[in-house]
C-alpha cells in the first residue's frame, strides 16, 4: 500500500497539478493587488467614491445592501480586464507569432560559426 501511495503521490502529472496550484494562489494575490492597490484607487480618484458597500436600500424591515454585490461585480471586470490585458492578450500574441514563424533571429554563438567554418571547409575536401 506504501508503494501504491508514493507512486500516486509523485506521479508527474500530480506534482504539475501541485505546481500549477500553488502558482496560480500566487498569481491571485498579485491581480487581487492589482485590482485593490492600484485600479480601484484610479476609479475612486476618477468617479469620487470606490468603495460602495455603504450604499443600500431599505424596504419595510429588510436591508438590500446592493452596494457590496457593486464592490464584487467591479473587482470581477477589474480582475477580468487586468488576466485579459496581462496575460491573454501577450499570450495569443505570442502564440501567433510562432504560429506564423516570425521567431526572433537569434545570432549563433562564435563557437558554432567557427565549427561550421571547420565543416565547410572539411567538406571542400571531400573528408
Amino acid at each position: 500500500m506504501i508503494r501504491e501511495f508514493k507512486e500516486f503521490a509523485f506521479k508527474g502529472n500530480l506534482l504539475d497539478v501541485a505546481v500549477g496550484f500553488v502558482l496560480g494562489v500566487a498569481f491571485a494575490t498579485v491581480i487581487t493587488s492589482l485590482v485593490q492597490d492600484v485600479l480601484t484607487p484610479i476609479i475612486g480618484a476618477i468617479f469620487g467614491q470606490p468603495d460602495f458597500s455603504g450604499l443600500s436600500i431599505d424596504i419595510g424591515d429588510s436591508r438590500i445592501l446592493y452596494g457590496n454585490f457593486l464592490n464584487a461585480l467591479v473587482a470581477f471586470l477589474l480582475v477580468a480586464l487586468a488576466l485579459f490585458l496581462f496575460v491573454v492578450k501577450p499570450y495569443n500574441a505570442m502564440k501567433a507569432r510562432q504560429q506564423s514563424g516570425e521567431e526572433p533571429e537569434v545570432e549563433p554563438s562564435e563557437e558554432v560559426i567557427l565549427l561550421r567554418e571547420i565543416r565547410d571547409a572539411l567538406t571542400v575536401r571531400g573528408v
